[in-house]
């Protein structure tokens, strides 16, 4: 491609962007004065309650307390960090959390892509628009609400699961799901899924959409089936969105829930449904050790930060499309 030729006057005075060739000056900042104007509300309102904040990190390096001045309060170093990695109760909790987000990550996708792959199959409009409808009204519902509904399904006494499990003969007698640990990471994953698969799916539905229609005629004239226009055109097309939700979703793998985890939680289950979040609630505001919670929430904050930038590292290199 021919470089292209500038004048010698915007050569020196503009500094040009590599990959869009468009000069930034001062002056191109003078004619859009209005959308800079426009975006400080944005910018003050990110840096109030987004920034700001982050300088009370410094209480995971002191024993805080609230009735000190800062000036006042001891300081104690890594203490916290050593701890939480010294402690079975946190390891457990690591664990709980990483399962948890990796199960509902990995059905998260195959689910959402799974229906909008089958959305865009339905050609009656009618049907089409009433199963979307349908699957993503649960997104709305609160977690207190989907959680009393998912407890009602696996009810002992009258469950719908228990008892629709029972007439297929699959089990003889009624399961305590919510009683035996080895089934809540299943169960969480399988709520997850009920609750946002409709919801995830609109944005695979749009970049279905945004394919060139063409395509879908060119392959249908080289012979392919319905199968393999979803293979060779409809995954493809939409690979870029899948790629770009991916590394953003790995940037919040720690981030496993807190809700469901709380709601449907109890003793018995205590070592197999405690997120991180549950333990800074309990071991750290409850019990006012504000230093600990602090420290869980920094460790949480710098591992998605890393992996969002492994995740992009790794597709930039792969050639695929990156987030930042």
């Amino acid at each position: 491609m021919a470089e292209t030729i500038l004048p010698k006057k915007l050569k020196k005075k503009q500094r040009i962007d590599p990959e869009i060739g468009v000069g930034l000056s001062w002056k191109t900042i003078k004619n859009q004065k209005q959308l800079i104007m426009m975006s400080f509300p944005i910018v003050i309102y990110i840096m109030i309650f987004n920034y700001v904040p982050i300088w009370g990190w410094l209480m995971a390096f002191q024993n805080y307390r609230p009735a000190l001045k800062f000036s006042k309060q001891q300081w104690v170093g890594l203490k916290h960090f050593k701890f939480l990695f010294q402690d079975d109760t946190f390891l457990t909790v690591l664990r709980n959390t990483l399962a948890m987000s990796i199960i509902n990550l990995v059905l998260g996708f195959a689910t959402a892509i799974l229906l909008a792959l089958l959305l865009n199959e339905i050609k009656v409009r009618f049907w089409k628009r009433s199963i979307q409808t349908i699957s993503y009204l649960p997104h709305f519902l609160s977690w207190i609400i989907a959680a009393g509904i998912v407890a009602t399904s696996l009810s002992i006494d009258d469950g719908i699961v228990n008892q629709l499990l029972m007439k297929l003969h699959i089990i003889k007698e009624p399961v305590m799901w919510l009683s035996e640990g080895k089934y809540f990471w299943g169960i969480v994953g399988l709520s997850n899924v009920w609750k946002e698969v409709g919801w995830n799916t609109i944005i695979y539905l749009a970049a279905i959409t945004s394919i060139d229609p063409s395509l879908y005629e060119s392959a249908g004239i080289d012979g392919a089936n319905r199968y393999q226009k979803i293979l060779y055109v409809t995954l493809p097309g939409i690979k870029s969105t899948f790629i770009i939700l991916l590394i953003m979703n790995i940037g919040h793998i720690l981030d496993a829930g807190f809700e469901i985890q709380y709601l449907l939680g109890n003793g018995l289950v205590v070592d197999w449904s405690q997120t991180i979040d549950i333990f800074v609630l309990k071991y750290g505001i409850a019990l006012g050790n504000y230093s600990l919670a602090t420290a869980a929430g920094i460790f949480k904050t710098v591992v998605s930060i890393v992996l969002i930038l492994i995740a992009n590292s790794t597709a930039k290199r792969l050639g695929e499309e990156r987030l930042i």
